[in-house]
């Protein structure tokens, strides 16, 4: 199974610079998609439906405004949209779940924050409120893979500069020890069990790679069952679709699709 990932910055910016004809080449199994900036009936042109694939969006109700996607070969037997936090962040267009029989994916897009302490602070709850739900998850009898843009890399491998990022949102003391209690809960970062490489970062703030500080913010977090099932992980660097590139990661999984 194939699972590629990408915040877009606005589905339809992304689609002019070619998105949809690499995604066609790719052979995914599972694609999810952040920041698609739109509504869902701005969705409903074909190029943003593709042949073989069938096609969920979750957006926040604003325009121009977050929502996630997910292009997925197999038919998904539920649909999942938020997580169901009381804060009701979640539901900005932030979390969209497929359901198979002993797994589920999902495309998140977590709050961004600044320095502000009032946007740094929403973020922060909107973390506690998944370090809860994924302890409260992990008791289940199934497999959880979670892509997308997470707002926070994991560790110092993981940003370019990082005695100044640390300074910065996405890379806060607190936010590397939230990270860290990923392990302690039971999930794991798949891409560094698939690629140890250095300087291997997704998010480029500045639209252009090398230019200015990069992170590697964009993952997928999954349940440490699947650690063997963890074949081959790339970031692709050939073509900008966003200032955020694909991250692409196959497991040793089998969805059957059904007929479409």
């Amino acid at each position: 199974m194939r699972i590629i990932s990408l915040n877009v910055d606005g589905i339809q910016q992304a689609a002019a610079r070619g998105l949809y004809d690499w995604l066609a080449e790719q052979e995914a199994d599972i694609i999810c998609v952040q920041d698609l900036r739109c509504l869902e009936h701005e969705t409903d042109a074909d190029i943003y439906h593709m042949d073989g694939y069938n096609a969920y969006f979750f957006d926040s109700g604003v325009k121009h405004y977050n929502g996630v996607a997910i292009y997925t070969r197999a038919l998904p037997k539920a649909l999942i949209y938020g997580f169901g936090f009381s804060s009701g962040v979640d539901m900005e267009g932030r979390y969209l779940q497929v359901d198979f029989d002993n797994i589920s994916i999902g495309s998140l897009l977590a709050p961004s924050a600044t320095t502000n302490i009032e946007s740094q602070e929403v973020k922060m709850q909107f973390f506690d409120d998944l370090q809860a739900h994924l302890t409260k998850i992990s008791r289940k009898r199934r497999d959880f893979i979670f892509c997308g843009d997470w707002g926070i890399a994991p560790k110092a491998d993981d940003v370019s500069n990082p005695s100044v990022q640390q300074l910065a949102s996405g890379f806060l003391p607190e936010e590397q020890h939230w990270m860290k209690q990923l392990s302690q809960v039971g999930y794991i970062d798949a891409f560094r069990h698939g690629n140890e490489d250095k300087d291997e970062y997704s998010w480029w703030p500045s639209g252009e790679l090398d230019v200015g500080e990069a992170w590697r913010s964009d993952l997928q977090i999954v349940s440490s069952s699947l650690t063997q099932k963890i074949d081959y992980a790339m970031i692709y660097k050939s073509k900008l679709f966003s200032s955020h590139l694909p991250v692409i990661v196959d497991y040793d999984i089998e969805l059957v699709p059904e007929d479409l």
